[in-house]
């Protein structure tokens, strides 16, 4: 339970990995997932970043996506509805360049049916504005009371493993109100083509996603777990029900597929079919009798 939002099951799709969904409709049965994270939008439409805007590097993704969308009002408009019709939880994912934004956003969201919670993006690597909120952990306090205060959602935090304490900016999103901790959002990275001595990417530095970054993705979720009271939720590197499974002991509640949806659209499937198996491994029959039980 993240908030007073009740997940059927802890297998999610996470933002900016999934499209709007009705991608995936023909080769995923969407009802069965535990909730699905959109894109993330913003306040106003935004063009994201020059291409290349992804590069495949060793078991993993380089992007610099720049949070391409058509904002708030036209994802209200023409979006949410078809998520309406899923059967599954549908958490917003919401990113704001300054304070300002909160409450305009928070008033949006309040005027319609159909979204289960909000994730606060504060922490994309690829974009100017709005990523200093997850390095901080006075920062990230002062947003997520901010947006606190005018939505009554639960809300989760996204945040990076880009900062330098992350279990300190973990407690200021829960001292700021924060329902749960969405960890993590990409690695900052850089893929550079020597002949030409230029970066593969259009935009120079971009986020690196994949199985390339569990590890480090599990200690963020180990240092979170440790540091906060609230929920976790689990994102980098996971393709297989070995991987949930890790991230589970480690602390996460749930866990969100991101990369793999790209070249195995049915992980999410997958995943959910071994899950009762590898619980009945360790003798139990909900994944909330492990949460956090790694022995460290």
């Amino acid at each position: 339970m993240f908030g007073s939002l009740i997940l059927k099951n802890p297998i999610l799709v996470a933002s900016g990995t999934f499209g709007y969904a009705r991608e995936m409709e023909g080769v995923v049965d969407l009802s069965r997932l535990g909730g699905i994270i959109p894109k993330t939008v913003t306040l106003t439409p935004r063009p994201g970043n020059p291409p290349p805007r992804t590069v495949e590097t060793a078991s993993g993704l380089l992007n610099s996506i720049g949070l391409d969308n058509d904002g708030i009002d036209e994802f209200l408009r023409n979006k949410l509805p078809y998520f309406k019709t899923l059967g599954t939880k549908i958490i917003a994912s919401i990113a704001v360049k300054n304070i300002e934004e909160c409450p305009v956003l928070g008033e949006k969201l309040g005027q319609v049916q159909g979204i289960d919670a909000i994730e606060l993006n504060v922490s994309c690597p690829n974009v100017s504005g709005g990523v200093d909120f997850a390095m901080e952990p006075k920062l990230c306090e002062k947003i997520v009371a901010t947006f606190r205060r005018v939505t009554t959602l639960p809300v989760l935090v996204k945040l990076s493993p880009n900062a330098g304490n992350i279990g300190d900016v973990a407690r200021g999103a829960e001292q700021g109100g924060a329902d749960g901790i969405s960890a993590v959002n990409t690695c900052l990275g850089l893929a550079v083509n020597w002949r030409q001595r230029r970066p593969r990417l259009g935009n120079g530095f971009g986020g690196l996603s994949g199985p390339a970054i569990k590890p480090i993705a599990l200690r963020c979720v180990r240092q979170i777990f440790k540091a906060v009271k609230i929920p976790i939720l689990g994102i980098g590197g996971i393709e297989t029900i070995d991987d949930a499974m890790d991230f589970f002991v480690t602390g996460a509640s749930a866990v969100q597929i991101g990369t793999a949806n790209f070249y195995n659209p049915t992980t999410t499937m997958k995943i959910l079919d071994a899950l009762p198996n590898a619980l009945a491994e360790l003798g139990v029959k909900d994944v909330a009798e492990i949460v956090g039980t790694l022995q460290l």
